[in-house]
């Protein structure tokens, strides 16, 4: 079993208690769990357009979050940056995306979401995703 990477928005349900499939669930109770640096950068992203609110400073939430499920923080490498803009196939044009997937094929980890563009590139073969 390897290892999972939680995509951006699987990081805010997880954090926040919301329901995942019975899959999932199983899943991310007994893998190690690791979030993209890049998570936080489009989470502040949303505070800024104001979709989303905290109470905390992003950051402080973020590393609360993480720690609380004990979620590793991969380094974003020169190699998985340059990785994200040569993925195979039909990529997701969002670029925190690509980079989650360079991350996750570099590392070899399942990104779990509920991203379509995500699970769709997963189904076409280039990629492990798990459906939240």
């Amino acid at each position: 079993m390897n290892d999972l990477l939680l995509d951006t928005c699987a990081l805010l349900w997880l954090a926040n208690g919301a329901e995942m499939n019975k899959e999932s669930r199983h899943a991310v109770a007994s893998r190690n769990l690791h979030v993209s640096p890049i998570s936080v950068w489009e989470i502040a992203n949303l505070v800024r357009k104001s979709r989303i609110a905290f109470t905390l400073p992003v950051a402080t939430w973020f590393h609360q979050a993480t720690g609380k499920m004990a979620a590793s923080t991969p380094q974003l490498s020169v190699e998985i940056l340059a990785n994200s803009c040569a993925l195979p196939g039909s990529p997701p044009d969002d670029p925190a995306d690509r980079i989650i997937i360079a991350t996750a094929r570099e590392i070899d980890m399942t990104v779990v979401t509920r991203d379509r563009a995500i699970l769709e590139y997963s189904r076409a073969g280039h990629v492990r995703a798990m459906a939240c």
